[in-house]
C-alpha cells in the first residue's frame, strides 16, 4: 500500500532528506520510502519506485516536501509517521550534545561567538542573496553553497565583498580550506605553502589530495563558484583572491583550477599574474596552453600535472611516485569482450570533465551531459549512448535530492544498468572521500560491481579514489575494498582514464 504526505512550501537540505529517507527505510514492513522535494524529476523517481500515488502528481509543487511510503500494512505506515514526526522535532529543537548551540539568526550566532569570521550558506537560491549580503555587511567572509542565484546577484555580492576586502566564495561553491579548516566537500590535507584558487569543487579536491600524497601541503584552498570566470562575472573573485594570496605570508606557490576562462578574463588573470612574485601554476581543463607562452604562469593539462608542478615549485623534495607498478600485470588479466563501448559514471563534475577530455583524444566522439560539442550532448541523461561520460552531480540528477557524493545510490543503480548493457566493455568511475561525502562511498560501487559481475564477468571496472589517509573515511579501506571487488584502482583520475583507454586498446576497440 502507498501512503503520501505533502507538506506545502517546506524546505530541507539534501543531507537531511537523505537521513529522513534512511530512517524510514530501516523500519520493518516498509518496502520503500522516500522523502524528497517535489520537483518533476523527483516525482518521476518516486512514481517509478512505487512511493507516489499518481493522483497527487498535479497538486505537488517544486517547493513542497513529499513523503512517500510503500508499506506492507498500516502498522508499518503508522510507525514510519511516528519516526518522521520525531525526526522533524529533532531537526527543529536545540541540540543538547556537547557545546553545540543552535541559534535562529546571524545576529544570534555573532552574539554567541563574536569571533566568527566566515558564514556558510546553503538555502534555496531565491533567498541566498539576502542572507549572503547580511553576512557581508557584518564583515563575514561568505561561502555560498546555494545555486540558482542570478548572475546579476552574484556580481552585486562580489562587488560588495571586494569593496569590503572580503571573500565571496560562490554561489555554487562546495569546497574550501581556510587556515587548515575544511569547509563543505573537502579533504584532510597537510598544511603547507601552496595556495589554491578553484572554480571547481572536485578539481580542488583532486589537486589537494595529490599534493598531500606527494608530501606537499596547503596554505589556503578557496573556491570562487563555477561562473566566476565567465565573461559576465569577469573573474572578480579569482582576481581578488589572487591579490590575497600574493600578500599571504603562508602562501609561496599559487595554483589556479577551472575550466577555461572567457578570453577577456584570461587576459585579466595573465595581467594580474605578471605583478605577482610567486610561482603560479594554472590548470584550465581543455584550455589552450599557448595562452601562457611568455608569461610567468606554468600551464598544465591535467589535475595531476598541476599537483606535481605545484609540489615541485614549493621546494618539497618528494620521493613518492604516482605511477602504479601493477598496470602491465592488470592488462594481462584483461580477457576479450563482446562489448565495445566505455561508460564513465561520475559523482564529481570536474573529474568527469577531465576524463571527457582525456578520453576524447583517442576515442573521438564521446557523448555526455557536459559535452563541449552540443552535437555530442546526450538526448536523455537517463540513457547512455556510445562512449559516454556522465556527470551525475549535474542539476538534472540533484534537483531536490542529495548530491551523489552524499547519497551514491543513484550512481550505483546506473553502474548496474550500464554494466548489464551488452554494448558496455569498460566502466570508469570515481570515489570521492572527505568531509560532506558519504561515510562509505565505496560500498554502493562494490554492490553494483558484484551485481554486474554475476551476469557480465567480462566488464572491466576502472576507477580512482580522491582522498587522503586522514579523511573521515578510510582511504586504504576504500581502495582495498574496490580492488577486492575486482576493480582496477589507479592513483589519480587522469591515470584511471588513461588505463581505461589501454583496456580498450587491449580489446581491439581502439587501434594503433
Amino acid at each position: 500500500m502507498i501512503y503520501n504526505v505533502i507538506k506545502e512550501n517546506m524546505y530541507f537540505d539534501s543531507v537531511t532528506l537523505m537521513l529522513f529517507s534512511s530512517k524510514l527505510n530501516s523500519i520493518a514492513g516498509i518496502n520503500q520510502a522516500a522523502v524528497m522535494m517535489g520537483t518533476d524529476h523527483n516525482k518521476s523517481l518516486m512514481k517509478a519506485s512505487g512511493t507516489l500515488d499518481e493522483k497527487y502528481w498535479d497538486q505537488i509543487q517544486a517547493n513542497d516536501l513529499v513523503i512517500g511510503i510503500n508499506a506492507e500494512n498500516q502498522d508499518a505506515i503508522d510507525e514510519a509517521l511516528r519516526v518522521l514526526d520525531e525526526q522533524f522535532a529533532n531537526k527543529q529543537s536545540p541540540s543538547d550534545q556537547g557545546a553545540t548551540k543552535r541559534v535562529r539568526s546571524l545576529d544570534g550566532a555573532l552574539q554567541e561567538m563574536p569571533s566568527l569570521n566566515v558564514s556558510v550558506i546553503s538555502i534555496p537560491g531565491r533567498f541566498a542573496k539576502v542572507e549572503a549580503m547580511k553576512s557581508l555587511k557584518k564583515g563575514l567572509h561568505v561561502m555560498l553553497f546555494s545555486d540558482n542565484v542570478s548572475i546579476e546577484d552574484e556580481i552585486e555580492l562580489k562587488d560588495f565583498a571586494i569593496e569590503k576586502d572580503l571573500l565571496m566564495m560562490g554561489p555554487d561553491c562546495g569546497t574550501a580550506i581556510i587556515g587548515g579548516v575544511a569547509l563543505g566537500f573537502a579533504n584532510v590535507v597537510r598544511n603547507g605553502n601552496i595556495g589554491l584558487i578553484a572554480a571547481s569543487g572536485t578539481g580542488l579536491q583532486e589537486v589537494s589530495v595529490i599534493i598531500d600524497k606527494l608530501g606537499g601541503g596547503i596554505s589556503q584552498a578557496l573556491g570562487t563558484g563555477g561562473r566566476d570566470l565567465k565573461k559576465e562575472v569577469g573573474g572578480r573573485m579569482m582576481l581578488h583572491i589572487l591579490d590575497k594570496l600574493a600578500d599571504d605570508p603562508m602562501t609561496e606557490v599559487i595554483g589556479l583550477i577551472s575550466k577555461p576562462p572567457a578570453e577577456e578574463v584570461m587576459a585579466k588573470i595573465i595581467k594580474k599574474a605578471q605583478r605577482i612574485q610567486k610561482p603560479i601554476v594554472a590548470c584550465f581543463l581543455g584550455g589552450d596552453l599557448a595562452a601562457f607562452a611568455n608569461t610567468n604562469i606554468i600551464g598544465v593539462s591535467t589535475l595531476e600535472e598541476a599537483a606535481v608542478e605545484l609540489v615541485q615549485a614549493s621546494k618539497v623534495d618528494s620521493k613518492v611516485s604516482l605511477q602504479d607498478p601493477n598496470e602491465q600485470t592488470w592488462l594481462e588479466q584483461v580477457a576479450d569482450s563482446q562489448g565495445t563501448e566505455l561508460r564513465a559514471l561520475y559523482t564529481g563534475g570536474t573529474l568527469a570533465f577531465e576524463s571527457l577530455l582525456i578520453l576524447s583524444e583517442e576515442l573521438g566522439d564521446v557523448y555526455s551531459n557536459i559535452a563541449i560539442n552540443p552535437e555530442l550532448s546526450l538526448k536523455d541523461p537517463e540513457v547512455s549512448f556510445g562512449h559516454t561520460v556522465l556527470d551525475m552531480g549535474e542539476d538534472y540528477f540533484t534537483d531536490g535530492r542529495p548530491h551523489p557524493m552524499i547519497d551514491p545510490e543513484l550512481r550505483g543503480e546506473r553502474i548496474v544498468k550500464d554494466g548489464l548493457d551488452p554494448k558496455t566493455c569498460v566502466i570508469l568511475f570515481d570515489c570521492v572521500l572527505g568531509y560532506g561525502s558519504n561515510d562509505v562511498p565505496e560500498d554502493s560501487i562494490v554492490q553494483a560491481i558484484q551485481k554486474v559481475k554475476e551476469r557480465r564477468p567480462d566488464v572491466v571496472f576502472v576507477g580512482s579514489v580522491t582522498g587522503t589517509s586522514n579523511d573521515p573515511q578510510s582511504l586504504s579501506r576504500a581502495e582495498g575494498t574496490l580492488q577486492d571487488a575486482g576493480a582496477f584502482i589507479l592513483p589519480t583520475n587522469a591515470q584511471a582514464a588513461r588505463f581505461a583507454l589501454k583496456v580498450l586498446k587491449k580489446r581491439g576497440v581502439i587501434h594503433g
